[in-house]
């Protein structure tokens, strides 16, 4: 049972306030026309999508869930925009509101990996104002009305307690689909990096340093990703969640990264001098 409701913090700013309004954004994003859809969908482990206004990074999260099968059970991790709360942050019994309706937590899974991992904590404060793992939740709604999510907000950038999270997270999802595979009814769980890429320099600059980080998520190197945001003085915000991510899926089969799409601000804005880089990554 969920205990508490978390309503919308950011709609109407970062993405529609309307359902009609929010769904049309979303196919607009997600339609052939934008990005063409290869037969059939992916069935991936993981992915990076953006969590800016849908306005500048739309295209770039259509371009990624557009590709995908979307399960029933999707774990979202996103960084810690507002630095309140516990480092790693979960809110494994409540029900998120957007626009399209409720989208209940998977309990299930989210007291599994609280046992798992003890860093992690049952903690709201680092998500009621927190953006990145709310604007994904309309792409995900919009496709799989069944939809139950995993919410953990990463607000560390400690390399051993990340890894330690996304070891964890393999784990459990590991366990739970050898039991569903018993029970005979095999289920699929996403693992969302919620993540922009660098902010606030020149374009150029940012796509040199993008590029070097994106560079490592292709190679699913966790060590090497945090080694370059690190060295380099990258700006990526979900770093964190996408070692996290990358770390899940490598435990749990993944072979292969693929870019699906780059952008920055700047191809919506006009805007050159000052951006923020989008890519949309999927691994399987």
């Amino acid at each position: 049972m969920t205990s508490a409701v978390r309503t919308p913090a950011v709609a109407g700013r970062f993405y529609p306030g309307r359902a009609e309004e929010l769904l049309r954004e979303i196919r607009e994003y997600t339609s052939p026309g934008k990005t063409p859809v290869e037969a059939g969908r992916i069935a991936a482990i993981g992915c990076v999508a953006p969590h800016a206004g849908y306005i500048y990074s739309g295209g770039v999260a259509g371009a990624v869930y557009s590709r995908l099968e979307i399960p029933e059970c999707c774990v979202i991790l996103c960084p810690n925009h507002t630095g309140k709360g516990r480092p790693l942050s979960i809110m494994a019994n409540t029900t998120w509101q957007t626009p399209l309706g409720e989208v209940a937590a998977d309990a299930e899974m989210g007291a599994r990996l609280l046992r798992r991992f003890p860093a992690l904590e049952e903690n709201s404060a680092a998500h009621r104002a927190e953006h990145a793992i709310e604007v994904q939740i309309p792409f995900l709604q919009a496709r799989q009305p069944e939809l139950n999510i995993v919410p953990i907000a990463v607000g560390t950038s400690d390399f051993d307690v990340l890894r330690g999270l996304g070891e964890a997270l393999g784990d459990v999802i590991a366990d739970r689909q050898e039991e569903d595979q018993e029970e005979d009814r095999p289920e699929k769980v996403l693992i969302v990096a919620s993540s922009d890429m660098n902010h606030y320099e020149s374009d150029a600059i940012t796509r040199v340093k993008d590029h070097k980080a994106i560079e490592r998520v292709l190679a699913m190197d966790a060590r090497g990703l945090w080694d370059v945001v690190m060295n380099e003085d990258i700006t990526m915000c979900g770093f964190g969640p996408t070692i996290v991510m990358l770390t899940a899926a490598k435990l749990l089969g993944a072979t292969s990264a693929t870019l699906v799409k780059y952008a920055t601000s700047g191809d919506v804005s006009g805007d050159y001098e000052s951006v923020v880089g989008y890519a949309g990554i999927i691994v399987e």
